[in-house]
């Protein structure tokens, strides 16, 4: 087994991810569709790594598989410097302890049928943490811990707002105390004046309880506000890598020029200074050969449509994938 860098939490080596869909007149016929194609990435010990890209693009699957929560179809996971991609459904849960999820929608995500009290107690329970005893006071602490009151143990996941479901779903990838959380979107069903104060949070969290972040996201303004590090993702590949304040000085992938070019900015007087992307995102069933962005980037030459460019170093901490650069 290769060694892992010590820094490194969370190692994703070459991952891919197929699946057989139906196509065709009735679904009679079989394909393969690609959703993450290769990608490599590492997240680094109490950072918080930004995962940006279009819808369908492959974001969330690849943060399954980071979980374990998908298995990929080649490729390996590395947690702490251990492969875990291998590892039985025994393993897994125990490794769940140290790595855990936010999901997008907090309604969809916590059971309608039970308390939010039993809901947080599920994780105690589940992995025999404390005795029945216990759980109570554990969750009142997980409550205050997120801005709730202990007594909001008491309802159903309906009789709370939006920013107050998402909290528990916070409390309860916190429950365990984790070493990695994957966010994936956790602000995008919320409301604008409500998703800073849930990004605050997460911040204030990390600092308190020394978290590691793989925060997913497709809008560019809240992963440049909470990120040590960004990656870009297209059509299941990772395009650029960069550190969050060198990110636009400039960037080097055109797609990347073009997501930030695209960002809303409260200044009528703001010109483009980059044409915004025409064209659609190709179907991952039908993917362009060579540079997957090459049928909508303005600067693609021959060698884009032929070969795909590997993800290469150009400058300190500062990966691309662009055959020009």
């Amino acid at each position: 087994m290769s060694a892992r860098p010590q820094v490194e939490l969370l190692g994703l080596e070459g991952l891919v991810k197929r699946y057989r869909v139906a196509t065709g007149f009735l679904g009679t016929r079989k394909r393969w569709l690609t959703a993450v194609d290769g990608v490599s990435l590492s997240v680094r010990r109490g950072e918080v790594l930004g995962l940006v890209g279009e819808s369908g693009c492959g974001k969330s699957t690849l943060a399954r598989l980071a979980l374990g929560l998908e298995a990929p179809s080649a490729g390996r996971v590395f947690f702490a410097g251990q492969e875990v991609s291998g590892l039985d459904r025994r393993g897994w849960r125990r490794l769940r302890r140290r790595m855990q999820i936010v999901f997008q929608d907090p309604m969809n995500s916590l059971n309608p049928r039970m308390t939010v009290g039993a809901i947080l107690a599920e994780p105690f329970l589940i992995h025999g943490v404390v005795g029945r005893r216990e759980v109570g006071e554990r969750v009142a602490r997980l409550l205050r811990e997120v801005g709730l009151r202990p007594e909001h143990a008491r309802r159903y996941p309906h009789q709370f707002s939006g920013g107050q479901r998402q909290r528990i779903g916070i409390a309860r990838a916190l429950a365990l105390r984790p070493q990695l959380v994957v966010a994936d979107e956790p602000v995008s069903a919320l409301d604008v004046s409500v998703q800073a104060q849930v990004l605050n949070l997460l911040m204030e969290l990390k600092e308190s309880f020394r978290l590691t972040y793989l925060f997913v996201a497709h809008d560019l303004a809240v992963v440049r506000h909470i990120s040590d590090r960004i990656a870009v993702m297209y059509l299941g590949r990772i395009v650029e890598v960069a550190p969050a304040a060198v990110f636009d000085r400039p960037p080097m992938h055109p797609y990347t020029a073009a997501l930030l070019a695209a960002a809303p900015v409260p200044d009528p007087r703001r010109s483009l200074s980059v044409p915004p992307v025409g064209g659609e995102v190709a179907s991952p069933l039908d993917p362009p050969p060579g540079c997957r962005f090459h049928p909508r980037c303005p600067e693609a030459e021959d060698i884009c449509r032929l070969a795909a460019p590997p993800l290469k170093q150009i400058g300190p901490d500062h990966l691309c994938a662009c055959h020009l650069r």
